[in-house]
Order: C-alpha cells, then sequence, then structure tokens
C-alpha cells in the first residue's frame, strides 16, 4: 500500500478532544488505503514545562539527561494517540525513537538524523498495522542514548521518514491552514500560497517565518519529498493547505513570492580593524566558536589600511558576540578602536525564485522604503532573496509597503 506521513504539532494535540479530532483524519487517511506513519509532539507546553525542570533541578545540566527527560512529552502523545485509534478500530501502535530505531549523531540537544531504517514497521504493517505512531522530536545516538533533535525537530522527523519510506507526501498539520505572502498578523492583506518552491520555503524559513523548522525544508529538497502545510483545525481535503514542491510544479514563477521578517535582529560593527589577509578569519572565527549566528556581513572601503566591519545576529547572541571579540582582541588575534552594537533593528526580505530572470526587484524595494521614510543599514542579497536591515520601530510598516509594492494580495 502507498504510504503517506502526518505530522502533528503541539497545539494540534494539546488535549485529549483534539488528539480525537486528528485521529478522526488519520482514519480518512487509512479509508482511502494508505498506510500511514504519524509523527507527534508533545503536547502544547509540555516540552516548555519540561525544560523548565531540568533548568531548576540542574542549571548546568547533563545534556544526555536533558535529552532524557524533554524527550518524554512525545512518548506520551504517542501512546494516547496510538489507543484513540485503537479505540476507533484502527490497528494501530505507538513508536519511541529508540524502537525503530532513528540513528542519530551524538551531539545532544541538536542530534541529526543519519539512518532510518524501514524493517520493523514495515514488518509491522505487513501483519496488519495500518498507522504507525511514532514520538518525533528524538532518536538513538551511537552509544544507545536518547537523543534529540532541537526545537522544532518533529517537523524533520516527518521528512525524514516520508524519505525513508518513500511516501507519496507528507502533511505538515500546525495551528495555520498554510504558507503566506507574509504574517497575517502584521499585513491584514496576506495571501495564501496554494504553491511554494522548495528553496523559496528554505529562505523564507530562515529568515523568520515559523511554519516549518529550516532544517525540515532543507531534508524535503534534497530528497524531493511533497510537504503540504495545512491548519488540524480546518478542512480535509485533497488540496488544502499549502504545497512545498520542486520549482516545476509551479507554473509561473512571480519575483516575489513572499516578504519574511525578523524582528529581533542586531547590527554590530567593530570600528578601524586591520585591513589585511585573514581578518575576516580571525573576526568570525571566535564567532563561530561562541555559536553565534552571523547573517548579513559588510565591510567598509579601506582607508590607510584601516576597515570597519559589520554583521547581524540574534539580539540574544549579541553579549556572546561581545564576549567573542573582545577575548579574541586581549589574545591579540585582531584589534579595533571599537565595538558597537545597535539592537533596535530588524531584518526584512523579499523572497521568489522570479528573480532569476525578472529584473528591477531590488530597485522598486529600496524605492518604496525611501518613499516611507525607511534608512536602510545593511543589505545582503542572494539569487533569490534581498534582505535589509532597519529601525525596529519600522518594521511593521515596512511590511505592509512592501507587500503593496509586489502585490502580493492577488493571486
Amino acid at each position: 500500500m502507498p504510504v503517506l506521513v502526518m505530522k502533528f504539532g503541539g497545539t494540534s494535540v494539546a488535549t485529549l478532544d483534539r488528539i480525537r479530532r486528528v485521529a478522526k483524519r488519520v482514519g480518512v487517511e487509512v479509508a482511502k488505503g494508505y498506510d500511514v506513519i504519524v509523527i507527534v509532539s508533545a503536547m502544547s507546553g509540555e516540552t516548555n514545562k519540561l525544560v523548565g525542570f531540568v533548568n531548576e533541578t540542574s542549571p548546568l545540566f547533563d545534556a544526555r539527561e536533558y535529552d532524557a527527560v524533554v524527550s518524554s512529552g512525545e512518548n506520551v502523545t504517542a501512546g494516547l494517540m496510538a489507543l484513540t485509534l485503537q479505540e476507533m478500530d484502527v490497528p494501530a501502535r505507538s513508536w519511541q525513537g529508540w524502537q525503530v530505531p532513528v540513528r542519530t549523531t551524538s551531539a545532544h540537544s541538536a542530534a541529526r538524523i543519519e539512518e532510518i531504517p524501514t524493517e520493523n514497521i514495515n514488518a509491522k504493517f505487513a501483519e496488519g498495522m495500518r498507522v504507525a505512531v511514532v514520538a518525533g522530536f528524538q532518536g538513538l545516538s551511537h552509544e544507545g542514548r536518547i537523543t534529540t533533535l532541537g526545537r522544532g525537530g518533529s517537523d524533520t522527523t516527518a521528512v525524514a521518514f516520508a524519505a525513508a519510506f518513500g511516501a507519496e507526501r507528507c502533511d505538515i498539520y500546525t495551528d495555520v491552514d498554510g504558507v503566506y505572502t507574509t504574517d497575517p498578523r502584521v499585513s491584514p492583506k496576506a495571501r495564501k500560497l496554494e504553491k511554494i518552491a522548495f528553496e523559496e520555503m528554505l529562505e523564507l524559513a530562515s529568515l523568520g517565518a515559523k511554519v516549518l523548522q529550516t532544517r525540515s525544508v532543507e531534508l524535503a529538497m534534497r530528497y524531493n519529498v511533497k510537504l503540504r502545510v495545512l491548519s488540524s483545525f480546518g478542512e480535509q481535503s485533497d488540496d488544502a493547505g499549502t504545497l512545498v514542491c520542486d520549482e516545476e510544479e509551479i507554473m509561473e514563477n512571480r519575483p516575489v513570492s513572499g516578504i519574511a521578517f525578523s524582528r529581533d535582529e542586531a547590527k554590530m560593527t567593530l570600528v578601524s580593524v586591520a585591513d589585511r589577509p585573514g581578518i575576516a578569519a580571525a573576526i568570525f572565527g571566535p564567532l563561530s566558536d561562541a555559536g553565534v549566528n552571523v547573517d548579513m556581513i559588510i565591510q567598509n572601503i579601506a582607508e590607510e589600511g584601516r576597515t570597519d566591519m559589520t554583521f547581524s545576529c540574534p539580539t540574544d547572541q549579541v553579549l556572546r558576540a561581545e564576549k567573542a571579540l573582545t577575548e579574541a582582541k586581549t589574545r591579540g588575534e585582531i584589534n579595533f578602536n571599537e565595538l558597537i552594537a545597535d539592537k533596535d533593528t530588524a531584518k526584512i526580505s523579499a523572497v521568489g525564485i522570479g528573480m532569476r530572470s525578472q529584473s528591477g526587484v531590488a530597485a522598486k524595494m529600496f524605492k518604496t522604503l525611501s518613499n516611507e521614510g525607511i534608512n536602510i543599514k545593511v543589505i545582503a542579497t542572494s539569487e533569490i532573496k534581498i534582505s535589509v536591515l532597519i529601525d525596529r520601530k519600522y518594521m511593521e510598516l515596512a511590511v505592509q509597503a512592501l507587500h503593496d509594492a509586489f502585490e502580493l494580495e492577488k493571486a
């Protein structure tokens, strides 16, 4: 029988009533003839509660025990979902990560999936099981310890299972009914997209859109897994939600498909650093070692052997960045006159695969922001993305203006 993967997030399984609701959705797909692999998250709020228990018990916790505790929320949901399906006379069984087993690296709390053997679950399908309810977010290390994949890791679990089992599709059920041209809470004109290319979704996810975890989109693109994002509270139909697919399946490529934003960005500038070969490595090496997620980078024109280096990072990583750069200066690896941190900035990005073949996107974006009196602090581009850093107080205005300028409300 064909295999379908269905993933349900925490809000979708937050209560027993909601678990019963999504179990009925699973039952509909079973009735269509699918063998279904259901990936479940912990019930809404449960993981945060477990993380709180760990921090209160041991602020400098052992990462292996952290994973043992925080992974337990998914086990509860998987068992309850399997029991609910059994009450509906649907042959179902729950599976924890170690039972599959989902083999991962040993990087606790940030493990990566290496292999998902299909033999155990396929054997149960052959015996008459119709639904395998798998605890998302977790796996098994080479040392035989439980690991977790990082927050949002159940999305990655779902895509990895779809790739391993050659699933017809991977449906990601959330509390939103698809992928929008921007956040509807910021722009009331935001429109739900019927389809979006993998590359566009990857950019949007990495730039602040919270619909899908970035790693899950990377996996889907690598293995060409069709993803569908839809609401567990809306209607159940074959054309509901947004399909994330290969670019070739999209008839017409608009120059811009969506406007993404990240509210909590900081602009950091090293004033008067030496303009010499290796200076960039000397700056960004320590930042990488400190786990600082650097995004936009700009180097000013050098004068008399000195230059300024500016980069952006999340605001909650500013202290870490300052510490890493100050220590590098103390060690004599770099020298600068001043380190300036502006923590009142936001990142706005226009994303679209149509940029490859259509000109004028950057000009329209910059003109639109200029007309609104919004100053651009930093610019970064890729083949299908233009990102700018602006004052945070103008973020919502910028999103709305760009959404209007590129007429994203029109189908």
